[in-house]
């Protein structure tokens, strides 16, 4: 049922209704948790949690920031202390359409002046709004609303301005003439003495909501006998936090420690409860192609590069693109998707390839040698579900999910767009070439050259992964092919087409959405592409 139409029905329920306070997305939940039906947005409250008095010094637009965590974050409806609306009809106007968009239920706005005061400090010297010109608010915000249940009370203030029992109703009568869905009878006696002589004059005319919190001590049963359709208790919450907080602050300054206070508050699990941790774990689950497998990766960045200046020093791998190196945005790339072990072969300027959170290989033959020697160092790292790449790419976030999500036991990633032969790229022949049209799935790889004849259907981009299976598989052609004279000039190359002597390896095909860095002409371009 939509949050509005709930509301609606609470105001037209044959029953006393009552609805609680909150001031974040926090108290909603625990509101709703609680069993109320619906939620006071207090304005108080929301000022309080926001370290601000409660005289419009929170703009409007903060408060509905504040509102838009509280409904996100419940199902039950919320009615806003929207103050005196804020402005004029015309503020009213566009307050009532930012509250439909984010799904907020009612609006109440109270007949006094802006910018308000809280009606607990020197209510008698409050001005009153003009009836006309309040009344033109409450049919500007019945007008705006597109949703025929969003209901807007009137907010009476007679009583607390010190006016008698003809005035409010005066104004009562006026409001709902205008429009307005119910009316708010608020009074700051120690008694409910006002409200009694209101609801005895006002009947049924409309629907009365009340705000006891200076009249508490009034039995509930009695609010019933009276026709009230509904209770506010307006601003418990927040004290009650207040409170808690300031003596749970001091006791920990005064004794330096937890020991006396970890008994009386709630544990850290329980907070996560609250946040929805365990709907998050399931989301995972469904959603994170890692959540549940043991996923780990292999940077192979042993190479200086050749990019002048920058790398006479450094490594390729740690130039920078936008401001953070190559190196750090891969491994960024991996963090993000659950894969926090990685290992890193390192080689020219290995001092400088230190981070916290990676294990390093160190190839000190880098010079001498190509990536398969690297890779062939940290051959123990191959194991159920490995990711390996080289050192000096960049690539879109999709792509690491299209590789994740991949079963074959050994599955590299393929650029259909790129196919001229220059030398130095490493291209690859498949089984069928991708068509935007009608390809499903994927190839199963030929062969791979920096020079192939028509046949190529794109180039690998340095990207690959392998499952359990397929970590066997590649370990025992490593193992064979260390034991060739010219091994260390060997390339990843040389693997794929000896694994693809008796063995399949799958090709994922992509378009774009990747770079390699080999000049500087490349890193110019790397820096217009959106990681």
């Amino acid at each position: 049922m939509k949050k509005t139409t709930q509301f609606r029905n609470l105001l037209s329920s044959n029953k006393l209704e009552f609805i609680m306070e909150a001031h974040n997305g926090l108290s909603a939940k625990i509101v709703e948790e609680a069993g109320f039906k619906g939620i006071w947005g207090s304005g108080l409250s929301i000022s309080a949690a926001l370290g601000v008095r409660d005289n419009n010094e929170a703009s409007w637009t903060q408060v509905l920031d504040v509102l838009e965590f509280m409904t996100d974050a419940t199902s039950i409806p919320i009615l806003l202390d929207g103050d005196t609306g804020y402005g004029n009809f015309n503020n009213m106007r566009r307050l009532v359409q930012k509250l439909e968009q984010r799904d907020v239920a009612a609006v109440c706005i109270e007949d006094k002046l802006f910018p308000k005061t809280n009606s607990f400090i020197g209510g008698e010297s409050q001005p009153l709004a003009d009836v006309a010109e309040f009344c033109g608010k409450i049919k500007a915000a019945k007008d705006t609303q597109l949703d025929p249940d969003f209901s807007v009370v009137a907010r009476l203030e007679a009583f607390i301005a010190g006016w008698g029992l003809d005035e409010a109703l005066r104004r009562a009568d006026a409001y709902h003439e205008a429009g307005a869905d119910a009316i708010l009878c608020h009074s700051k006696k120690a008694d409910s003495s006002d409200i009694d002589a209101f609801m005895k004059e006002w009947g049924d005319r409309c629907p009365v909501v009340i705000v006891p919190t200076k009249y508490y001590s009034t039995p509930t049963d009695h609010f019933r006998s009276q026709g009230i359709s509904m209770a506010i208790w307006a601003n418990h919450n927040m004290r009650a936090a207040i409170k808690v907080m300031q003596d749970t602050t001091k006791r920990i300054y005064e004794e330096e420690s937890l020991i006396n206070i970890e008994g009386n508050v709630v544990s850290v699990a329980e907070v996560f409860r609250i946040q929805g941790a365990d709907e998050l774990k399931d989301a995972e689950k469904k959603y994170l192609p890692t959540t549940g497998k043991k996923v780990n990766n292999i940077i192979l960045a042993a190479s200086q590069g050749n990019l002048g200046e920058l790398t006479k020093d450094s490594p390729k791998t740690l130039v920078e693109v936008n401001g953070k190196s190559l190196l750090s945005t891969q491994i960024d790339e991996y963090n993000q998707v659950g894969i926090k072990d990685i290992t890193v072969v390192r080689g020219f300027g290995k001092e400088k390839v230190k981070m916290n959170n990676i294990k390093t290989i160190d190839n000190d033959d880098y010079a001498e040698t190509k990536e398969l020697y690297s890779l062939n160092l940290a051959k123990d790292e191959i194991k159920e579900n490995t990711i390996i790449s080289y050192g000096d790419i960049i690539f879109k976030k999709y792509v690491l999910n299209e590789l994740l999500n991949d079963n074959n036991d050994i599955t590299m990633i393929v650029d259909a767009d790129s196919k001229k032969s220059d030398g130095t790229k490493d291209l690859v022949k498949a089984s069928k070439k991708y068509n935007k049209k009608n390809f499903i799935g994927t190839a199963k790889f030929k062969k791979m050259d920096s020079n192939l004849d028509k046949k190529v259907c794109g180039e690998f981009i340095g990207l690959w992964k392998v499952n359990s299976t397929g970590a066997e598989i590649v370990k025992t052609a490593l193992t064979k092919l260390s034991e060739s004279k010219n091994f260390k000039k060997m390339t990843c190359t040389d693997l794929f087409n000896e694994i693809a002597k008796e063995n399949t390896i799958a090709v994922k095909y992509i378009s774009g959405a990747w770079l390699d860095v080999d000049t500087l002409v490349d890193l110019q371009e790397a820096g217009k592409l959106r990681i």
